[in-house]
């Protein structure tokens, strides 16, 4: 790892704040695997970046999201991505799910940086939508994936599944476009989605931090929160050391197969048609279920190039497998459970337990299987 700064000193593991407002359990949760980062890379968790320290320290960054600020990026001197666990992109709606979708015809507003060659290329690999970024072509986007059955609207900056409505017809729709912020979505966009039922969602990704590369397939699963609401409940990820071509040699069951497969066309396009784009961490979401007419679909919802939820077992395997030159291949699970009458599983490697202010009881932890579990 080359590291930022002079190169000169051990390297400072530092989280660096961004635009994203993170919960208490967030920000626990960074800490802990900020300092496993400090342990892989053989340096220190020196806590959140302060620009007024001095410089010329060997820093290596976590940003609490997708960096959208190239110039800071360059100031900080992220050149690469062995310099960030992350992502950095040129334009806001780029780190957002807005990046999956096309524009409707005739699009009423187009954001700077918008790349038709991505959608070119990715097109095969995402499920039927559009995304926009002014009320009038949300209407019209709307109206016209109406004629195939209910919509999904996504707010592209909500986590966790919250935000988001289905509507059955024009009414709803009405309804749930009058609840959304436009000035927000001309800057970071909107997604209207053809609403799937029976889903599966499946977890493709691959991280790579001081040389070790790690790629893995997964599926997430959902639970309640305190508020009674239906939100990410963990991913239980197969993970094997090397890049995606090690993952398609696993002996993977048809859906599995495809979701990766779609998995690689997102982010190859990514990297080819989005100037300036950098990532440690590549994880996206799959959908797999059927449409109103009875057909089945399958594609990707959206991108991470951000910290994320399935992180904790990105990065166990990572430090499991530069422990052990000999082992290839595991599985790591990662659990959010609200409410204290769960009690915890033997063997629960816990980064979160308390109470958050804006969640209530929560714990998060991960836990270790055998490869050859249930996949």
């Amino acid at each position: 790892m080359r590291g930022s700064g002079t190169g000169q000193g051990r390297i400072e593991v530092v989280l660096l704040p961004t635009e994203k407002i993170l919960g208490q359990h967030e920000v626990v949760v960074h800490q802990a695997l900020g300092r496993q980062l400090a342990r892989l890379l053989g340096g220190e968790f020196t806590g959140t970046f302060d620009a007024a320290q001095p410089q010329g320290r060997s820093l290596y960054f976590v940003p609490s999201d997708t960096l959208v600020d190239p110039p800071r990026a360059r100031q900080l001197n992220i050149r690469g991505a062995d310099d960030v666990f992350g992502g950095l992109v040129s334009e806001p709606f780029m780190a957002t799910k807005a990046i999956s979708h096309a524009l409707p015809d005739q699009a009423s507003a187009r954001p700077p940086g918008w790349s038709e060659a991505f959608h070119d290329q990715a097109g095969d690999a995402v499920l039927a939508g559009f995304s926009v970024f002014s009320e009038a072509d949300a209407r019209q986007a709307g109206q016209q994936m109406l004629a195939d059955g209910p919509v999904r609207i996504k707010p592209v900056r909500a986590t966790a599944g919250r935000g988001q409505i289905v509507a059955q017809d024009s009414g709803e729709l009405t309804a749930a476009l009058a609840e959304q912020d436009f000035a927000e979505v001309a800057r970071w966009g909107l997604v209207i989605e053809q609403d799937l039922q029976d889903v599966v969602t499946y977890s493709v990704g691959q991280v790579s931090v001081a040389g070790g590369v790690a790629s893995y397939h997964g599926t997430q699963s959902l639970t309640r929160d305190n508020q009674g609401a239906t939100v990410y409940g963990g991913s239980c990820l197969w993970i094997v050391r090397g890049g995606f071509d090690v993952l398609l040699d696993q002996p993977l069951q048809a859906p599995v197969r495809r979701a990766v497969q779609q998995a690689i066309a997102y982010d190859r396009a990514a990297q080819a048609c989005l100037p300036g784009f950098i990532a440690s961490r590549r994880n996206y979401d799959i959908a797999q279920g059927v449409n109103a007419r009875g057909q089945a679909c399958s594609g990707v919802l959206e991108q991470s190039w951000r910290i994320g939820g399935a992180s904790a077992a990105e990065i166990h395997a990572l430090l499991a497998f530069a422990a052990d030159p000999a082992l290839s291949r595991l599985c790591v699970s990662t659990h959010e459970v609200y409410g204290r009458d769960t009690p915890l599983p033997s063997h629960a490697q816990v980064l979160y337990e308390g109470e958050d202010p804006q969640l209530g009881f929560l714990r998060k932890y991960t836990q270790v299987q055998p490869y050859d579990c249930e996949q």
